[in-house]
């Protein structure tokens, strides 16, 4: 029979925690710690269980075999844990407060929308949202999701595609009728190109013309932090910009945006994700939530 003084339970989350965020330090932040006891309880567990989990170097953490399985079962173990607590608990309904960061399009066009009917859903829980095109560091910021558009990086954080859209240039009809519609990326260097400031966008805008791959740079009058605001720059006539095709359809629809250079158009797509700290079912009920539902509801 194990000791009851000890919290195993304690200290395979904070185990768990160190692995998933790939350090001590990371899984002080989440857990409330410091990282000299994060570092402190995972030795104690190494000397309880007689076995070394993790190969420590001045660079990064390695599970070792022991470890890995560890890691596995703990996974599990606490998924139960929260399960059994769920399913005794009066309340078992998400509730709680969830921070979610997307990028403005995003936002905009889909979250926003939807967050009336989420809340209807989950009544107790409380959203916490920001919206940027900056790439914002999930635990730092205490951010249960995050929406990222684009390729990500690998990481310790865990992904969930929500779909992906294909980019285009476009332009205002007045845009067009002052400065003539270009139908060769030739014809598009005379034109005002509106471009983005932030830090992962892309340096110039991708064209596939003649059998010929080409990469236009993007050099017009005007930069703007987030793609809605170059959207709004767009219908005010001040020049082109490429943008996801999501932003941009109601436009197009309703005439106030026309399409350019579809012919050239490599075809090239965003994919959308959700991403979170957190595997398989170790996942606090109101973020699985709230995932669950942009999965369902988002059609990109």
């Amino acid at each position: 029979m194990a000791r009851l003084d000890i919290n195993r339970a304690g200290e395979m989350e904070v185990f768990v925690r160190v692995i998933e965020l790939g350090g001590f330090s990371a899984a002080a932040r989440a857990c409330n710690m410091t990282p000299s006891a994060v570092s402190k309880l995972v030795s104690r567990l190494e000397q309880r269980l007689g076995a070394r989990l993790i190969n420590r170097s001045t660079r990064q953490l390695q599970l070792t075999p022991e470890g890995c399985v560890f890691y596995e079962r703990g996974i599990r173990v606490l998924a139960d844990l929260e399960e059994a607590e769920r399913c005794a608990s009066s309340h078992s309904t998400p509730r709680g407060r969830v921070r979610i960061n997307a990028n403005v399009p995003f936002g905009h066009h889909f979250l926003l929308p939807l967050v009336p009917q989420f809340l209807a859903q989950y009544p107790d829980v409380t959203l916490d949202i920001v919206l940027t095109d900056e790439v914002v560091d999930i635990l730092e910021q205490r951010t249960d999701v995050a929406v990222r558009a684009g390729p990500l990086k690998s990481s310790s954080l865990t992904a969930r595609k929500l779909g992906q859209t294909r980019m285009m240039i476009v332009g205002a009809p007045d845009y067009l009728a002052r400065c003539g519609t270009p139908t060769t990326p030739d014809e598009l260097l005379a034109h005002n190109r509106l471009g983005a400031n932030y830090a992962r966008a892309q340096s110039g805008w991708p064209l596939r013309y003649e059998g010929e791959d080409l990469i236009l740079p993007v050099t017009g009058n005007a930069q703007a932090s987030d793609g809605e605001a170059l959207r709004h720059l767009a219908l005010a006539g001040l020049g082109l910009a490429r943008l996801a095709a999501f932003q941009v359809q109601d436009d197009i629809a309703a005439g106030r945006l026309v399409p350019v250079l579809e012919h050239a158009n490599p075809g090239d797509e965003e994919e959308v994700h959700a991403v979170f700290v957190g595997q398989g079912g170790y996942l606090p009920l109101r973020v699985r939530a709230l995932l669950d539902f942009l999965v369902e509801k988002v059609r990109l």
